[in-house]
């Protein structure tokens, strides 16, 4: 199931049933899960870790030194989980030492065309992003995102879990989780409400999430008071104690 025109190198470790398509190129230190399908065109290089049953189309990059002026060569890593597809001409650099060394993404993610994740960057898991959509390096992206087609994450933000970014949105600081952003600069716009209820949250979550959020963008408090009026009325319900311990984290600030 590889085509002999394909390059694998001696020592690179590929799983059973792997598919590999012509003139793609597997470099010495990688390793390739069960199942999994590359395309035509793929180069997947340095120290990289790729699990089960993904789907890598044609002239994706996957493992290549990171765009940092700061890189000197060190062995530094991608892992990647299982079941992700990755659509044509994506690139996901490997880390840095100053970040840790590891760019990572989890299982079930969709990458469409033209997706550029920087190094050290951690994506979660169901997270879907949309065609150009790019992260800067350090970002963290939590699990069910979705990020609208040629996003921007400025580097060390945050995209919490559940939300969901607009076209062209510009992310210049943390977008908390359950939320709609969207703008350059990326501005808040409503909970995610069809998206909670496609994964089966509970309307007295979304109930409870649409209070917070009238109290931490509509109030016009402070950001501090509107914080403890959150905890007051609602912090003992999970999503919004969810959203609180996001807003507590947040080193860059939040959208607002």
């Amino acid at each position: 199931m590889i085509d002999s025109r394909a390059i694998i190198e001696p020592g690179a470790e590929i799983g059973e049933e792997v598919t590999v398509g012509p003139y793609s190129i597997i470099s010495a230190d990688t390793s390739i899960g069960d199942r999994t399908w590359i395309g035509p065109h793929v180069v997947i290089s340095g120290h990289t870790r790729i699990g089960r049953a993904n789907k890598i189309y044609q002239f994706s990059s996957i493992g290549e030194a990171p765009q940092h002026l700061g890189y000197d060569g060190e062995d530094t890593v991608v892992e990647i989980g299982d079941e992700n597809i990755v659509r044509e001409y994506t690139t996901i650099n490997r880390g840095t030492l100053e970040g840790g060394g590891v760019t990572r993404l989890g299982d079930s993610n969709f990458l469409m065309a033209y997706v550029h994740i920087a190094h050290d960057c951690v994506i979660g898991s169901h997270t879907i992003f949309a065609n150009c959509a790019s992260l800067a390096g350090h970002v963290t992206v939590s699990d069910y995102a979705i990020l609208g087609g040629f996003t921007l994450v400025h580097q060390f933000c945050r995209i919490g879990a559940h939300s969901i970014t607009g076209i062209g949105c510009v992310c210049l600081q943390d977008v908390p989780p359950f939320t709609i952003a969207a703008g350059n600069r990326a501005q808040p716009h409503g909970i995610n409400v069809k998206g909670l209820r496609r994964r089966n949250f509970e309307e007295a979550d979304i109930i409870a999430l649409k209070r917070a959020y009238k109290t931490l963008y509509r109030s016009e408090m402070p950001l501090k008071k509107a914080r403890e009026r959150m905890e007051q009325d609602n912090g003992d319900h999970p999503v919004v104690r969810e959203l609180i311990q996001f807003l507590d984290s947040s080193d860059r600030g939040m959208i607002r």
